[in-house]
């Protein structure tokens, strides 16, 4: 909401921090008066900002916000996609209950032009006609996503191609990771990184009971792209099957390991992302 505020600040030579909400709200309880005003908030937030030394600092949108964008806009044509095929379903279900839909799904084009013969066969009743109408859609939004796709290759390698390097890292992975991450530059340590997509464990230590568990804070669409390239490692990736394995070992469950592997490919984004890439 406050986008466009920073973007005038900044352009005017304005230093802007970004102070968290959560620090606010024990000055709002620290204040004699009561209710919130944006006085209140406004002396919350100073006093937050002179408290803090190591707030983040705002730097105008590079191309971090581009392929955030494009990110967005093509999850959200692949959630109207499976919407679409969800619809798709049921109404195949209806008109031919034996009409199997192979495992490739409704997002493959063959699969699609399969359908679309078998619906040209039937008598054209209203119910055919929306089925139709739902197939041409979903192939648009399919086009769409794969167009999207392309794009962010090209934006991925032009930007930090070195993401891809990493084992299990694809396209839309680095194109995630580059999205949410933005600047690099503002994690001093790949620890700062870890704690900001929720992969460092927490400490639940309690009397001689020494135990980390799930951390279920930070930015969860970073902590996802990381779970899959964990996933992809787990299961092909050799040096990573044996740590997981090693860690099961000393009495981890699955996913306290999972969670030590994401811990260690946090370390290997950041020194990716710090590290320059070379012209080829």
């Amino acid at each position: 909401m406050s986008s466009g505020l920073e973007r005038v600040l900044l352009e005017a030579g304005e230093t802007v921090l970004r102070v968290p909400p959560k620090l606010m709200a024990a000055e709002r309880k620290a204040v004699r008066s009561f209710g919130k005003s944006d006085a209140i908030d406004a002396l919350a937030i100073a006093r937050a900002a002179v408290r803090e030394p190591d707030l983040p600092v705002a730097a105008l949108p590079g191309i971090e916000r581009e392929i955030a964008l494009l990110v967005d806009h093509r999850d959200d044509l692949i959630a109207d996609a499976t919407a679409h095929q969800r619809r798709l379903r049921w109404h195949l279900h209806e008109l031919d209950p034996e009409l199997q839909i192979p495992a490739q799904g409704l997002s493959n084009a063959a699969n699609l032009d399969r359908v679309d013969r078998r619906l040209r066969r039937l008598a054209q009743t209203a119910q055919v006609r929306v089925c139709r109408d739902l197939l041409r859609r979903i192939r648009e939004l399919v086009r769409a996503a794969a167009q999207l796709k392309r794009e962010l290759a090209t934006l991925v390698r032009q930007t930090a191609p070195q993401l891809l390097k990493i084992p299990g890292c694809g396209v839309l992975c680095a194109a995630a990771i580059i999205a949410n991450v933005g600047p690099v530059g503002r994690f001093r340590t790949d620890a700062q990184l870890a704690a900001y997509a929720g992969v460092s464990p927490l400490d639940a230590s309690s009397g001689r009971q020494q135990r980390h568990r799930l951390n279920r804070t930070g930015n969860r669409r970073l902590n996802r792209a990381l779970h899959i390239i964990a996933v992809t490692q787990i299961r092909t990736y050799p040096p990573a099957k044996a740590y997981y394995a090693r860690r099961k070992s000393e009495g981890k469950t699955n996913r306290e390991a999972l969670r030590t592997l994401k811990r260690h490919l946090a370390r290997a984004v950041f020194t990716s992302l710090r590290t320059p890439a070379l012209d080829t």
